[in-house]
């Protein structure tokens, strides 16, 4: 060792060395998991990672600008008599406890039912649901 005694130690060592001897605890850093209360946080809101914003028709809340288009031509469709009436998040139930929950499900006039699931961008995750909801349930998913 350089130091044969405490003596011998540079001035900051010297006062660790001493205090450890002494049995005084060391001073411990202050917590920053906490901060001062005179600093105010800043709201940062979680953005999506598809970049999809939230918005609200009618008091309805939808994921996407785009979901809300498509509710607000639905409700145009409705006026025309088009569309007779529509459901929205219907989940189909599929085999290990999964579900794909489509936007909307639309009941025409004409006595036809179309599934449609409002997307920005198609995932692999959703082309599977999408597989599996075709496969084990006599409908076609529209993507709109």
């Amino acid at each position: 060792m350089r130091f044969g005694t405490v003596d011998e130690l540079p001035p900051g060592l010297r006062d660790q060395a001493r205090a450890a001897l002494a049995g005084i605890p060391k001073p411990v850093a202050p917590s920053f998991s906490q901060p001062p209360a005179s600093v105010v946080p800043l709201e940062r809101k979680p953005r999506n990672k598809f970049g999809a914003v939230v918005t609200h028709v009618d008091g309805i809340r939808f994921d996407s600008k785009r979901e809300a288009r498509y509710f607000e031509q639905l409700q145009l469709r409705i006026a025309a008599g088009e569309v007779r009436y529509f459901l929205r998040q219907v989940p189909f139930h599929l085999p290990g406890g999964t579900k794909l929950v489509v936007d909307f499900l639309e009941f025409h006039a004409d006595g036809s039912v179309h599934v449609v699931d409002v997307k920005g961008r198609e995932t692999p995750v959703f082309r599977l649901k999408k597989r599996e909801v075709e496969h084990h349930y006599p409908i076609t998913v529209e993507l709109a």
